[in-house]
Parts: structure tokens; sequence; C-alpha cells
């Protein structure tokens, strides 16, 4: 395996980051909002706080991704 195919493929799915996840704002706002909202003052986030919120987002990215590919 050569090493600067690797990069090649791993720099490509980088550069598609931005238009794949524009395509799921409206997931990214929520789950933001509910980050935000349970981290208020000197709270921190916990794991699972906002779990149904990112694994909405995460679908909606994973789906994108599958429609560029094609």
């Amino acid at each position: 395996m050569s090493g600067s195919n690797a990069w090649s493929r791993s720099r490509e799915k980088i550069r598609l980051f931005p238009e794949l996840f524009a395509q799921c704002a409206g997931e990214s706002a929520t789950y933001g909002k509910c980050v935000a909202a349970t981290t208020t003052g000197r709270q921190e986030l916990r794991k699972d706080m906002c779990v149904k919120e990112f694994e909405a987002l995460k679908t909606c990215f994973t789906a994108a991704a599958k429609k560029k590919a094609k």
C-alpha cells in the first residue's frame, strides 16, 4: 500500500466535508442547540446528553456521503 495513495484518498474525503456537511444544516443546528443548551453556565457536556441529535446528524452525513459516492 502506497502512503501517497492513502493520503490522496484522505485529502479528497476532507475536501468533500463542507459540501456534505452543508446538506445536513438542519441536523447540525439542532445538535448545536442541544450542546449549547446542555452546557450553559459551568456545566460540562457529558456523554450521551445529545445522543439523539448526534445520531440524526451522523445518519444525515452518512446518507449525504453515500449519495456523493454514486
